[in-house]
């Protein structure tokens, strides 16, 4: 995790201190169980529970001292709160193993990432809907290949940014779902020195569903989804990003990044406004991805457990949700403080001397009488030509001199084939599609 690019609430979900308050509850709450069942004793649970309304400081170096010796963390941290608690701590653990603890652990961490995550998607789905609001109606060139397409607005842009971001909540939620899972199952998952009652008051009370078969280890597959999710979101953070990167081109410049007062954009050149924010997040968004393969990998370990999974969850695990979290806020500052040029964005349309009506053009020579090849190659031979002036001629000006074309249609046809606003008669269906 790089300091960098972190916020505390998500940070603070993953530090030592935070995962060892989850390992004492699993435990407590464990032990509760079994003394309702009669397996210990009820003081036992009410030992550990005492001490712990005492709000006890985690003393994580005493922790990591023990571990030194016992070269096993879970064992290290029973130690120290039997140093704590006394006597009955002895009945803690009763048929677990550690992977009840560390999986589960990791379960509940995951979810509660995905919760604030949540809370972020939904910060940057309000954000796009207002700026797509906004700019419902303002006209600017849809672009593919990178060149002059037909018109659209700024707003439908915004729109299917919304409509994207939209499908990442419920795929965030379906994750979430599948990865809040409980597993105190024992060694190899049998149940055999714990009662499957214990694991079902366990997820109960940390807000989990029990895991079917957890072969002592909850199934990577759960986790392999979770880390793809994520990086299915990156990837939607990277292509508006990308959106605006190239929208702040100056050869373009129909949008940019906000530039606050005495911000400065290269410490050489004076004049320079970067798209650094946008260009940081294309970077988070490929270390995000990066997470996803190692989950994949994570999914076949040996026989009912190994722990080759185990190294690379201690960095994807904090890495990804820190960074996504970061990413997505980063994300809605940009579309929040996105500043729009739309006397620009219709400049650049106007630039190219008329092209991007050449389909109207096309369409109506069809049903005029053409057929579509000659249609095709009228309309582009003219097109051609504007192409080559570089936007100095019009392509309404050529077609109303082409004989070939006024055969079929009219000055006033011609004219009526290059209105603007008829590319936009469907944005209020679009918008009706996506924000309802």
């Amino acid at each position: 995790m790089v300091p960098r690019y972190a916020r505390p609430e998500m940070t603070a979900l993953w530090e030592a201190e935070a995962k060892y308050r989850i390992w004492f509850e699993i435990e407590a709450h464990a032990t509760e169980k079994l003394g309702e069942l009669g397996v210990v004793p009820p003081s036992a649970a009410k030992a550990l529970w005492d001490w712990w309304a005492t709000d006890p400081k985690i003393d994580v170096e005493a922790i990591d001292a023990i571990e030194a010796v016992t070269k096993h963390d879970v064992i290290a941290f029973l130690t120290w709160v039997a140093e704590n608690v006394g006597d009955e701590a002895r009945f803690m653990h009763q048929g677990m193993t550690s992977s009840d603890v560390l999986d589960t652990t990791l379960a509940v961490q995951l979810a509660r990432s995905a919760d604030i995550l949540l809370a972020d998607l939904d910060g940057l789905l309000e954000a796009i809907k207002r700026r797509a609001e906004e700019h419902k109606y303002t006209p600017t060139i849809g672009r593919s290949h990178g060149i002059h397409a037909e018109p659209v607005t700024f707003g439908l842009k915004l729109a299917q940014a919304y409509a994207e971001f939209d499908r990442c909540k419920t795929r965030l939620l379906a994750a979430r779902a599948e990865i809040a899972t409980c597993a105190i199952s024992g060694a190899v998952g049998t149940f055999a020195n714990i009662d499957p009652q214990v694991e079902e008051h366990v997820a109960d009370k940390l807000g989990l569903t029990v895991e079917p078969v957890s072969t002592q280890v909850i199934p990577r597959d759960r986790h392999a989804m979770f880390f793809s999710t994520l990086a299915v979101i990156a990837g939607s953070i990277e292509r508006l990003a990308v959106e605006v990167r190239h929208l702040q081109r100056t050869e373009v410049l129909e949008a940019e990044e906000y530039f606050s007062p005495g911000q400065k954009g290269s410490s050489a050149m004076p004049h320079k406004r970067n798209p650094i924010l946008t260009e940081n997040l294309t970077g988070q968004a490929r270390m995000i991805r990066a997470y996803a393969l190692p989950a994949l990998e994570n999914v076949a370990l040996w026989h009912e457990r190994d722990i080759s999974h185990s190294s690379v969850e201690r960095f994807i695990g904090p890495d990804a949700c820190i960074t996504l979290d970061f990413a997505l806020a980063r994300l809605t500052g940009v579309v929040d403080k996105l500043l729009v040029y739309p006397e620009r964005m219709q400049a650049n349309m106007d630039r190219m001397g008329g092209l991007i009506h050449s389909q109207r053009v096309l369409l109506a020579l069809t049903q005029n009488g053409v057929s579509r090849e000659d249609a095709y190659r009228l309309v582009q031979r003219n097109a051609m030509k504007v192409w080559e002036s570089d936007g100095r001629l019009t392509l309404l000006d050529l077609l109303k001199r082409d004989e070939d074309v006024t055969a079929a249609l009219g000055a006033q046809q011609l004219e009526e084939k290059f209105d603007l606003e008829y590319h936009f008669k469907h944005v209020d269906t679009i918008f009706a599609r996506v924000f309802g």
